[in-house]
């Protein structure tokens, strides 16, 4: 994994120290209890918006998971919802999108799952290689996402997400062996 923080981004104040300090801690106990490490990285980057709002990202990374921290998820992909996050593939890249502004830890079982877990688990478990998928599609992932996420939370099961994130690397390597 590689982690950005937006370069562009204001964040509200404590909101950074907030999400370094409580709901990244959370994330990454929260696999470790399920059998999942990850190997990071940090590099400088940010999220450039054209006038159609439109994401550029600067400083992504091939053949890993990139996750930006920015203060907003752009509206053209949040559709005036105010996302806590966005798990997609943009071109080649995969990207995980958190927006600090409405990020949280874990709250309620189901409901209101920690927002990196649940977006970290939306590539774990592939649902970013599906393009366009139906509304009863999404509505189905989110369930999904917040099954496995509740699971790890509570009862620390991640041999399925383990199993697909396997799945996940191959793919990602293959993937980056393409390019090279």
């Amino acid at each position: 994994m590689h982690r950005i923080t937006d370069g562009h981004a204001r964040f509200p104040a404590g909101t950074l120290q907030n999400f370094w300090s409580a709901i990244w801690p959370e994330t990454v106990r929260t696999f470790s209890r399920g059998g999942i490490e990850f190997q990071t990285t940090d590099g400088p980057g940010e999220v450039r918006r054209t006038a159609g709002d439109r994401p550029n990202f600067v400083g992504l990374r091939r053949g890993v998971l990139n996750l930006i921290v920015t203060d907003h998820i752009p509206m053209l992909w949040d559709n005036a919802r105010a996302l806590a996050g966005v798990a997609t593939l943009f071109g080649a890249y995969p990207v995980c999108l958190i927006a600090l502004r409405y990020a949280h830890g874990n709250r309620i079982p189901f409901v209101a799952v920690n927002t990196c877990v649940h977006e970290l688990l939306h590539a774990l478990l592939q649902d970013i290689f599906v393009s366009r998928p139906s509304w009863y599609q999404s509505g189905g992932r989110e369930f999904r996402i917040d099954w496995y996420a509740t699971r790890l939370w509570l009862f620390h099961d991640g041999a399925a997400i383990r199993q697909s994130a396997q799945g996940y690397l191959n793919r990602l390597q293959a993937a980056a062996a393409q390019t090279s």
